[in-house]
């Protein structure tokens, strides 16, 4: 055997020796639990024979509490590149077989080195957690570490999609990065984040609290919002991430990708003609009414289980993305309240970052009343849903299919916001408010004084009613582009969005505004 061979079966063997991560023991653990490896879940993820791994040899430098007689092969994490449906993509998973997956100085040197090529290239990042936290042998230089990843995580905002799984423990100050990402992907019953944990929450106020009910993936999905999508098992939740990544731009200089769908552009949409019940007061499903819309009836919803009164998803229209802003009259009557606002407001923002038109569907009767809103901010936090349209300079549609009462149809890319076009179905009611209400404050005297006051008060709802119940007023004033039928509206918006796509607009030079947060 000669030299060159000889030093290749080593490097052979020191390869074999690191990819068993933290031994057979481990292996079986993570297996038990119903988890994948990080290796494994790297392999699920890219394409076939396409991730390469970087940085496999290195090692921690800590030597203090016997830690300079310890190896952690990989420093417990995987970090490396790839395709994912034929795009580059970087990425890192933790190794929770190898010290629980640790973040020491090393550990955080290897995941910034990835972060800052992928910004480099301008391509998606994806983190996949599965850590016991900091490596607290390691002191302040595990700090350092989850700094350094911190400020990659802003610099990265808005320059390259920024996506977090969740497939394990994440805890303390850990926490942090994933909560600046875009997006974060959490697994049933494996996967949990807090920044406390139910031991010190026990020493601390005596509360009993398990790791599940505490930040578990349904507890983040349905009532933090801290994730927006909770798998059922790894395989499951990297699957939706892929799913997700297909309708993202590479970075913000590029456009979303372009997908042939075969659904006909001039498609009519019957349907949607029967949808709206005839009393104002019924709900109906919104998510019909986008599925009628969209190219095969596919859309793809983040936060599905968060602030159910609004929806927002991504789709294709005629094989273009869009993102889809919706008022959901299903849940609390499609009403806007504190979560929503901070629902609505994070996506609409994401699509403005990344070249995403935005298409809004209009059907709200307000801002939700209550001291519980008014004390928990629905002026701040709904002041931002009106910033964030205001500032966005993507092409913005809007269709409104029934109620637009008051501030929250201001709110909901309304003209007066920048909509580039606002459409209205002969149902829309573009009013103040509903007309009962307006009829009491009105004509309250009237009404007050009548022989039969109720009615007087009858008479007066139908007569405000026929005059503003409708979208003739607004259209009159040219609020409103046009008013469709129901079952025009595929056909019109495809149009209207080949008639904007190319939009140019700036807004006024400065560091940045002060939203408020």
């Amino acid at each position: 055997m000669g030299a060159i061979s000889e030093k290749t079966e080593q490097l052979q063997q020191k390869k074999e020796k690191i990819e068993q991560m933290g031994g057979q023991k481990g292996v079986d653990r993570q297996h038990s639990t119903g988890k994948l490896t990080a290796r494994e879940r790297l392999a699920y993820f890219f394409d076939p024979g396409t991730f390469q791994e970087m940085d496999m040899f290195v090692k921690h430098r800590c030597d203090y509490f016997g830690m300079d007689k310890l190896d952690i092969p990989a420093d417990a994490v995987i970090t490396g590149y790839g395709k994912v449906n034929g795009r580059t993509v970087y990425a890192f998973a933790q190794d929770f077989t190898a010290r629980g997956g640790s973040l020491g100085e090393m550990h955080a040197k290897k995941i910034t080195k990835v972060m800052d090529m992928a910004l480099k290239a301008g391509t998606p990042f994806v983190g996949l957690n599965d850590s016991g936290g900091a490596r607290i042998q390691e002191g302040v230089d595990a700090l350092f570490g989850f700094g350094e990843i911190f400020f990659r995580n802003s610099a990265a905002s808005g320059v390259i999609p920024q996506i977090t799984c969740i497939m394990g423990p994440t805890a303390g100050g850990a926490v942090y990065s994933p909560a600046m990402t875009d997006w974060i992907f959490m697994v049933k019953n494996t996967s949990y984040m807090y920044i406390t944990g139910p031991d010190v929450i026990r020493a601390v106020t005596g509360e009993e609290i398990s790791h599940e009910a505490l930040g578990g993936a349904m507890v983040h999905n349905s009532k933090s919002g801290v994730a927006q999508f909770a798998g059922e098992n790894d395989q499951h939740t990297l699957d939706l991430v892929k799913e997700l990544l297909s309708y993202l731009p590479a970075n913000n200089m590029e456009d979303p990708p372009y997908v042939e769908t075969g659904d006909a552009p001039d498609r009519d949409c019957p349907e949607l003609d029967t949808i709206i019940p005839d009393n104002p007061n019924q709900p109906y499903d919104i998510k019909q009414v986008i599925a009628g819309i969209v190219d095969n009836g596919i859309f793809f919803e983040p936060h599905e289980h968060y602030a159910q009164n609004l929806v927002v998803c991504f789709a294709r229209l005629n094989g273009d993305v869009i993102g889809i802003i919706a008022n959901q009259p299903a849940f609390m009557g499609g009403a806007l309240d504190v979560d929503a606002s901070d629902k609505a407001t994070r996506f609409i923002r994401f699509c403005d970052a990344f070249n995403i038109p935005m298409l809004t569907i209009m059907d709200v009767p307000g801002y939700l009343p209550g001291s519980d809103q008014e004390w928990n901010g629905i002026i701040r936090h709904g002041a931002k849903l009106l910033w964030c349209y205001s500032e966005a300079t993507v092409p913005k549609m809007t269709l409104i299919t029934r109620k637009a009462y008051g501030g929250s149809y201001i709110a909901m890319c309304s003209r007066h916001l920048g909509a580039d076009f606002v459409y209205a179905w002969p149902s829309a009611e573009v009013a103040v408010m509903g007309a009962s209400g307006a009829a009491n404050i009105i004509h309250r005297k009237e009404i007050k004084g009548a022989e039969d006051p109720k009615a007087k008060r009858t008479e007066k709802i139908e007569e405000y009613q026929d005059l503003f119940s409708n979208p003739y007023i607004a259209a009159s004033r040219g609020y409103v582009d046009d008013v469709v039928a129901p079952g025009q509206t595929r056909k019109i918006l495809i149009r209207s969005l080949d008639a904007i796509k190319n939009k140019r607009e700036t807004r006024p030079a400065k560091k940045h505004g002060n939203i408020p947060v």
